[in-house]
Parts: C-alpha cells; sequence; structure tokens
C-alpha cells in the first residue's frame, strides 16, 4: 500500500501545475504562457515552474539488499510512445521527445553531468555530443573541383556536402540504469533512476553502402550517442510535458513516468547477474535464453520484495 500511495504521489505533482487553455482571454496569450511556463491565478500570473519531489537521504546500513540493472527501453511499444511523441507544433499540448529534451538540455548546459559511458567515466563536452550526431560527407563533385586546382566557391561547397544528423525520429532505443533496494527504515522496495542514454544510428556509417549496393557494416546497428546522469537532469525533466491521451488538461512530465516505472524494458546487465558483464556476453548468440536470463533477474528483484514480508 505504502509503494501505490508513493507512486501515486509522483503522479499527482504532475498534474498541479498544468496549464489551462480554459483561463486565457487569446490563444495568443495561452501560447505565450506556454513558452513563459506561467499560468493564470486569479488575476495574476505565477511561475509554473516544477520542483521535482525529494527523493530523501538513505543510508547504507539502512539497505538491506540492492541490485543494479541496465535495461533497454523499445520505443517502438505503444506504452513507451510518449517518451518518442514529439509535438511541437500542437495548439494544446506542445511537447518534445525525451531524447530531444535531453539533448537540448546537454547543448545549453542546463545538464551537465553528460558521460561517454554508462560507467559514467569521461564527461563528453559540447563538440565531443556533436561529433556523435553530425556527420559530413562530400559528393564526387567537389572532389572533382579540388582536383581540378581549382578554389570551389561556397555555393559549390553547399551543393556538394550532405550533413547527415541523427534527428529525433531515428532515436527508437533508450537505456536505464538504476538501483532497486529494500530500505527498512521505510519498509519499503524501491526503484532509483541513475543514469539514462539515447540510442541511435551513427551518423558517420548511416546510410552508406559498398560497391554492390550492400549497407556497409553497422550501418544499421545504434550506438549509445550519450549517458546523463539521472539526477542531474531531474529538474528539467520535471519541466518538460508528456502528452497524457486520457486528459489533455493535465500534464505528465518525464521525471513522472520514469521513477513511476511507466515503461516497459528489457534488462541487458546486472549487478549480481550469472557472469560478468551484458547478458549477451555470458549467453552469445542465443536471444531466447537472453531473454529468459532477463525475466530470471526480474524474478530475482521480485523475490527480494517478497522477502521484505517474510519474517
Amino acid at each position: 500500500m505504502k509503494k501505490y500511495i508513493s507512486g501515486l504521489l509522483v503522479l499527482i505533482a504532475g498534474f498541479a501545475f498544468s496549464q489551462t487553455i480554459l483561463n486565457a482571454s487569446s490563444p495568443e496569450e495561452y501560447r505565450k504562457l506556454q513558452n513563459d511556463n506561467m499560468r493564470i491565478v486569479g488575476d495574476s500570473m505565477v511561475s509554473n515552474k516544477i520542483t521535482p519531489l525529494k527523493y530523501g537521504y538513505v543510508d547504507e546500513k539502512d539497505i538491506r539488499k540492492s541490485i543494479y540493472v541496465w535495461e533497454v527501453i523499445d520505443l517502438n511499444d505503444k506504452i513507451n510512445q510518449p517518451f518518442y511523441y514529439d509535438n511541437k507544433s500542437g495548439f494544446s499540448n506542445q511537447t518534445k521527445s525525451l531524447y530531444t529534451v535531453l539533448l537540448d538540455g546537454a547543448k545549453s548546459g542546463k545538464i551537465a553531468e553528460v558521460y561517454d559511458d554508462e560507467n559514467f567515466t569521461r564527461r563528453l563536452s559540447i563538440e565531443e555530443i556533436n561529433k556523435r550526431l553530425v556527420s559530413k560527407r562530400v559528393d564526387d563533385g567537389l572532389v572533382d573541383i579540388i582536383q581540378e586546382g581549382r578554389t570551389p566557391t561556397q555555393a559549390e561547397i553547399d551543393q556538394y556536402t550532405d550533413l547527415v544528423v541523427t534527428t529525433s525520429d531515428k532515436v527508437k532505443m533508450l537505456k536505464m540504469m538504476g538501483m532497486w533496494f529494500i530500505d527498512v527504515r521505510d519498509g519499503q522496495m524501491k526503484y532509483r533512476p541513475l543514469g539514462i542514454a539515447a540510442m541511435g544510428p551513427d551518423p558517420a556509417v548511416m546510410g552508406r553502402v559498398d560497391s554492390q549496393g550492400n549497407p556497409l557494416l553497422g550501418a544499421n546497428e545504434l550506438i549509445d550517442l550519450f549517458w546523463i546522469f539521472y539526477p542531474d537532469a531531474r529538474e528539467l525533466l520535471a519541466n518538460n510535458a508528456v502528452y497524457n491521451k486520457n486528459n489533455s488538461a493535465a500534464d505528465l512530465n518525464f521525471d513522472d513516468l520514469i521513477n513511476a516505472r511507466r515503461f516497459s524494458s528489457i534488462i541487458y546487465k546486472s549487478s549480481n547477474g550469472t557472469g560478468d558483464g551484458k547478458i549477451a556476453d555470458y549467453i552469445p548468440k542465443n536471444a531466447d535464453e537472453q531473454l529468459e536470463e532477463s525475466n530470471r533477474i526480474k524474478g530475482q528483484i521480485l523475490a527480494m520484495e517478497n522477502e521484505l514480508w517474510n519474517y
């Protein structure tokens, strides 16, 4: 019951500060309120900024049992589509995809903890992030001009140069890293998200083919574009609405959905799996057994919660 109430409070926090068209005097005023993140209260306009609910301090001695898990979130799954939905031109609900929110936050400096991989060992600069997302390709026409000994004009450079960009529609997978633990002080099983990553095609090889017209090796594979330390992104995620098909006037936010675990996922790595590293490392080339191992780890997590009530 405590777990249910805790999750409900997280969701209610997202409803409390929704701005509705019913209080606006014109469509222009409503759009301005949305852009400025303000809302009308009586005769005044006040900030619509949301402060995420604090997790609270957890002492190590209060953690009875814990497990780290790394999960893949497929945005093609219906339940995960709110993370993918991008509607910047909508009237009643202007929303961004989770990838767009994270990328904009990283580029603007609102999210500082951006890393190279899931181990959070090396920070990425804005320039390094851009290199992972954009590839500049030169057509043969520009090469021919240079080989002729002539300096190409800017118009010719623009004409024969293509930019391949990993845009939001190409990001079809997310990764989530977090910890499940039993807090004996509260008598609860809890989940704490710690990292999140966007997965997309590598623009350096995206769409490239060999002389036979076949895709180059890795052209269709998804890579980790960047990893973000989740606690540093909470405020930004809490102030970006998620499309809510059940109530257009009540906005959920990304922090609500993630903390309430309103997504489907497959575990690809854990801190107490059978062996070290990813499941694919110790169960190679067998997708069925890998999925079975993922479900086994989920069973371990469920068993942790059941043990909480066994005396």
